[in-house]
């Protein structure tokens, strides 16, 4: 032939067979490459095996590795053997000839092409589907263990009289078993249906019948059989409706049955159901009559029916009988909906009381008595004061402690105290010199834990320690203060072998050590390192000589990831908190069981309502699973994390709760009973935040249990936006102790606040017993103001606060220079029949890099003080004309006094500075104000510096910031809370 390029051609070159060593080269390589990818694939499974027998949870890796890998043969096979029968069963029923037709002339080609490879075709087709529906049947291998183990939970549902667990536990898998037919019967359809064409047994184009007998037989019954699970998903639905989530205009989200469910599209299922019943046997009724007509005909009048009697029959419902006279009509599945929901959320035991909002009490001294033993109030927010710790007992670059601090109790000489805690935890970013060995091998834990009281500042504003310095000491005593386990620990470290840890540093050093725990991998074995090698990416492992006998790697260290690990079936809390337990530091962890098939019970998103001011700003407390929508959720469980040995244990919170159960037959002996809890770890348990906002984000609908109001929206309250920064999220809860009006004694609470749906007045105030251990721990009380006399909500009090012109002035002049102002918690705390509002303001001044505790904002029955003390300003709101005696300390009283003269010099210039500022401001002589607050500045940066000096040379604490016990005990009385001394206006200069 000529050539068609138009260039001349040359001689060709005769392509051989590359030579023995080339072959055997690429061979070797391809082994290679598959040992590899084999290796890889087993590291991952290795060291996942080694971790969880570290863990002592060896159990959840093989029940959890063997329902999977048992899942996936199952319905891979069962898949696979669908698929692969049909297409044999299509083969073997093809026409023994042909039609002599253009069509089957061109599908001859194909037929004579693949016949050589026929039997290896039908393994790859079959094997392919059957890795896919095996690949998303391990998937499912939760809803399996829940129905395999489901237990009951002695409540049935009110529309079709079911134990819940049947729509729990039940109901997914079977629907998941409906998928499953589905995708089986339809490949089967497509691979039948081709099998048939390529061999002539269905034909498109060639004259004669369309389909041979035996093709319509076989096809018939695979539409029957989709048919046939058509009518299955029919009656499924039925109960599928009692928890179906749609769009209730009168209540926004809705889960459950209204009207037009009950009504219409119950029976049209059931109708469907029947008539899909009906199609499936004609299509299987073809084996015998061969033709279609009948089942086609079938077929369309299902869907026919399917449109008429589901989809118009249900809107002719809607539109003509509900619409009409709709609360009358739905208030019967609005009250199952209320009932439902209270039940699911653990709502159901709120108790509402009326609230007068207003106090009518005229005794002076008793409401002052009243405000000092209603609540311990705490002025140290743990969510603004993370500099001052990180300041004043960071002590090396390479330790920091979280953005949002701790809240708990400790008792001293037989009384709790609220403590802010936080543990010096190993911050890498400040390593001096970042390397591979410093990251992993020498810089490997935090130590210590640092805790101040709550309720109380120093004269200064810096928190009075009642744990801190390095080595930490203090009230808690001797304790493990490694921490080798913490919610900012997110690298590897390997410890214990040849290369010496920092230990910490002190003025005679640095201390080094040698992690003596059980926790980890032993990197003993070449195994081991050459899997460690691969799944963290890092060869060094595999050859370095930092690693030597006793070698031991730890990883997923922190709270949070440790407990998901162990318990996969649990939604961990956001906030995990340290305690001192019995000599150690444990990481408490909530954890939650929840499953979104309780009928009736209206969904939530757990992102969505867990979300607040702190959330948007700190991804640490963000809620693990938080996309998940759940209409059931229990504090089921109560974990710790060992900080130093990184050891889990899962203890049973609720024991009643039917869906732990469930999860504890299927991981047995993994929970250890709620008996196992020590008292001194109960002391330390509380109401978890989560939960918490959960439910009051509920409670803002279904607070209301009559049907009529909760239609009308009259009575939906909204969680107000956080008043103290402008996130325009919404107010985080707060701990504090308090007592309610109807306890007779204070408990460690989480409150929070609601107000009107688009108003700003206050609707109810909301507290939870947060105590654990005590008898009514968990209960929910709400009191509900009154709408005919509005009370001042959060953000009005907080617009209160900056509007009043003394108050506004001081702030301003608290903000002069480069001082910037923090608003801390603001608490609502009831108070003999009205609403006590306290708020901390801290002031970050000057060059200070830290907040310190300066002013106290209170309001009270119309009465605002903003003074330097909690107990002054307590004085000026409740007694009688503010007329109340200030306690000591309280600025305008003489300057503290101090055993060291230059100390106590510097202290006389300051107070004479300040009286000097004074009058300035009260002639409005600013330019001898600002050179008296310059001379303030100067005297108390030289008090300051004195004080320090003279706390090395004798290496005792003061109220200065380092804070040790002598300091705590002697900054417990009123007067050591932040005065109106010299000192607390070091940024201001304001009285």
């Amino acid at each position: 032939m000529p050539d068609r390029g138009g260039g001349p051609t040359g001689p060709r070159i005769r392509v051989g067979r590359p030579s023995r060593r080339v072959r055997t080269l690429l061979m070797t390589l391809g082994v290679l490459a598959v040992l590899a990818m084999l290796f890889v694939m087993f590291a991952g499974f290795w060291t996942d095996w080694l971790w969880y027998r570290s863990v002592h949870y060896s159990s959840v890796f093989t029940t959890t590795l063997w329902t999977k890998i048992g899942l996936f043969f199952v319905f891979g096979l069962l898949m696979a053997a669908s698929v692969g029968v049909n297409i044999w069963l299509a083969h073997r029923l093809r026409p023994p000839l042909s039609a002599m037709s253009t069509e089957q002339q061109s599908l001859d080609r194909y037929r004579m092409g693949i016949a050589p490879y026929k039997k290896w075709l039908l393994l790859a087709i079959t094997s392919l589907v059957g890795l896919i529906a095996g690949a998303s049947a391990s998937g499912q291998w939760r809803t399996w263990l829940m129905w395999v183990n489901g237990v009951p939970f002695h409540q049935k549902d009110p529309q079709f009289h079911l134990d819940v667990s049947f729509f729990a536990f039940d109901l997914p898998w079977y629907r998941f078993l409906l998928g499953f037919g589905f995708a089986a019967a339809v490949l089967s359809l497509i691979a039948a249906a081709l099998t048939h064409y390529l061999y002539g047994g269905l034909r498109i184009t060639s004259p004669g019948a369309r389909a041979t007998a035996a093709a319509t037989g076989h096809l018939s019954v695979l539409l029957g059989i989709f048919v046939a699970l058509k009518a299955v998903a029919y009656w499924l639905d039925r109960y599928g409706l009692a928890v179906k989530s749609s769009d209730f205009k009168a209540t926004g989200n809705w889960t459950g049955l209204r009207y037009v469910d009950a009504h219409a599209y119950l029976p049209a299922k059931t109708i469907l159901f029947c008539i899909a019943v009906i199609c499936a046997l004609l299509f299987f009724a073809t084996l015998w009559r061969r033709t279609w007509q009948l089942p086609v005909i079938g077929f369309g009048l299902m869907v026919l029916s399917a449109i008429l009697i589901g989809g118009l029959y249900p809107a002719i419902v809607q539109k003509f009988q509900v619409q009409p006279n709709e609360q009358a009509k739905e208030a019967p599945y609005v009250e199952k909906n209320l009932k439902a929901t209270r039940e699911a959320y653990g709502i159901d035991g709120t108790q509402v009381s009326e609230y007068a909002g207003t106090s009518d009490t005229k005794d002076t001294t008793k409401l002052r008595e009243d405000a000092d033993t209603t609540a311990s109030i705490r002025l140290l927010d743990p969510n603004i004061v993370s500099p001052t710790f990180q300041q004043l007992q960071q002590m090396k670059n390479y330790y920091a402690f979280p953005t949002n601090l701790d809240v708990d109790r400790y008792s001293k000489d037989g009384k709790d105290q609220d403590t802010v805690i936080g543990l010096r935890e190993l911050n890498l970013n400040g390593i001096p010199k970042n390397n591979w060995i410093n990251d992993h091998f020498r810089y490997t834990h935090g130590y210590g834990v640092v805790a101040a009281k709550g309720t109380t500042a120093t004269s200064g504003g810096r928190p009075v320690f009642t744990e801190s310095d390095l080595p930490s000491n203090g009230d808690l005593g001797t304790y493990e203060q490694r921490v080798y386990y913490g919610e900012k620990t997110t690298q590897y470290s390997i410890v214990g072998g040849p290369q010496k840890e920092i230990d910490y540093s002190d003025d005679n050093g640095e201390k080094t050590t040698s992690y003596k725990g059980n926790s980890g991998i032993s990197l003993s074995s070449p195994i081991n390192r050459a899997a460690y090698a691969v799944v963290f990416g890092e060869p060094q492992i595999l050859y370095s000589g930092a690693i030597g006998e006793g070698s031991r790697i730890l990883y997923n260290r922190t709270p949070k990831d440790r407990v998901e690990a162990v318990a996969p079936w649990l939604t961990i809390d956001g906030d995990a908190y340290p305690a001192v337990v019995d000599g150690k530091i444990q990481w408490i962890v909530d954890a939650y069981t929840t499953t979104n098939g309780y009928p009736y019970a209206s969904r939530t998103t757990l992102g969505d309502t867990t979300a607040d001011s702190l959330t948007a700003t700190n991804n640490q407390r963000a809620v693990v699973a938080q996309q998940n929508q759940v209409n059931y959720i229990r504090n089921s469980v109560k974990a710790t994390v060992d900080a130093y040995t990184g050891e889990v244990k899962l203890y049973q919170w609720d024991t009643k709760d039917p869906v732990l159960k469930t999860w504890m037959k299927a991981f047995p002996h993994t929970v250890q009973p709620k008996t196992a809890i020590s008292q001194s770890l109960m002391d330390h348990l509380r109401y978890p935040q989560d939960l918490f906002k959960v439910q009051r984000e509920l409670l803002t609908r279904y607070h209301v249990k009559d049907a009529q109001t909760f239609l009308s929206g009259s009575e939906v309250w909204q969680v107000p936006d956080d008043p103290t920064n402008k996130s325009g999220n919404a107010v985080p809860p707060y701990y504090l102790s308090m007592k309610m009006p109807d306890q007779k004694a204070q408990t460690f609470s989480l409150t929070t606040t609601f107000t009107p749906n688009g108003r700003d007045n206050l609707s109810a105030f909301m507290s939870v017993n947060a105590e654990a251990g005590t008898s009514d721990y968990g209960k929910i009380r709400i009191l509900k103001l009154p709408t005919s006399e509005p009370v001042d909500g959060p953000k009005q009090v907080q617009s209160q606060f900056n509007s009043e012109q003394d108050i506004a002035e001081s702030i301003r002049l608290l903000k002069g220079g480069d001082s910037d102002i923090e608003y801390g918690n603001l608490m609502t705390i009831p108070l003999d029949g009205g609403l006590l509002y306290v708020e901390p303001v801290y002031v970050r001044g000057n060059q200070l890099k830290y907040p310190l505790l300066r002013k106290v904002l209170v309001t009270y029955g119309g009465k605002t003080a903003f003074e330097n003390t909690l107990d002054a300003a307590l004085n000026k709101v409740l007694g009688e004309d503010g007329s109340t005696a200030q306690p000591p300390g309280d600025g305008t009283a003489n300057p503290p006094t101090s055993s060291n003269p230059t100390v106590q010099q510097a202290l006389n210039d300051a107070q004479k500075a300040f009286d000097q500022g004074q009058e300035a401001l009260k002639k409005g002589d600013w330019k001898a104000y600002g050179v008296a607050q310059k001379d303030l500045e100067d005297a108390l940066k030289r008090a300051e510096e004195a004080q320090a000096k003279a706390d090395k040379t004798s290496g005792s604490s003061d109220s200065s910031g380092s804070g040790g016990s002598k300091s705590s005990d002697k900054s417990s009385s009123p007067s050591s809370t932040p005065s109106s001394s010299p000192s607390s206006d070091k940024s201001s200069g304001s009285g």
